[in-house]
């Protein structure tokens, strides 16, 4: 098996806890077409697709709104909503434990919305590459995006693992043949399965990045905790 040299990362559900804000965002959509709230079923897709796709999706049954609200959804400064983010407490530590051995990247389904998430949390200067739906012509779960990141380092598939957590990253995947890890979701098909970003560090294909990486890992942490 070739060395790992590329971590690869959803967004929303495994870096972020993003449920809520979703809910609240595309909440505020339909109610200001006096539509009803979004069921269970429509916030699981959202979760999962790209914005365009999620506003079709939404108004699906009320086709007449919907070049409306996707010019409304256009005009809303999504700032606001961040705060009902929610980051994985242990993802900078992950990522500390990552470098410098391996790159990072981001493949997601977010849009224009990537970029003001990466610079709230202070992570923008933390991945190599990311690739959003608005950067591609074909976005998840078509594999476009994964081919992209690995053409922009010249690595093989066999070189990175995808850090996801629903079908549409099973997929995304799957085309490629590329190595899945599922997080917070023991039922998706995967290689690996895990509750946290830590934990990941104790997975088989990561075993030769272990010391030195654990030690500046624990390093940057006592730095962060002290500063």
């Amino acid at each position: 098996m070739a060395p790992l040299k590329l971590v690869v990362f959803d967004c929303d559900g495994v870096m972020f806890d993003s449920r809520n804000a979703n809910r609240i965002y595309y909440n505020h959509i339909r109610e200001a077409f006096a539509r009803p709230p979004m069921n269970e079923e429509e916030l699981e897709y959202v979760h999962m697709h790209h914005v365009m796709d999620s506003i079709r999706h939404l108004f699906r049954r009320y086709p007449e709104d919907l070049k409306q609200a996707e010019a409304y959804r256009q005009s809303l400064d999504y700032t606001p909503y961040l705060q009902y983010m929610i980051m994985e407490p242990d993802l900078i530590e992950f990522l500390d434990f990552l470098r410098p051995s391996c790159k990072t990247a981001i493949s997601t389904n977010r849009t224009s919305t990537m970029g003001p998430v990466l610079r709230m949390f202070a992570l923008a200067d933390r991945f190599d590459k990311v690739v959003t739906a608005f950067d591609v012509a074909r976005p998840k779960p078509d594999p476009e995006a994964l081919e992209q990141i690995l053409a922009h380092f010249g690595f093989k598939v066999d070189e990175a693992v995808y850090i996801g957590d629903s079908m549409v990253d099973r997929e995304h995947t799957a085309a490629l043949g590329m190595r899945l890890i599922a997080f917070k979701n023991p039922k998706l098909p995967a290689q690996y399965h895990v509750q946290s970003f830590m934990e990941i560090t104790r997975l088989p294909i990561f075993a030769d990045l272990g010391g030195q990486n654990l030690s500046q890992c624990a390093q940057s942490a006592t730095i962060r905790k002290v500063s």
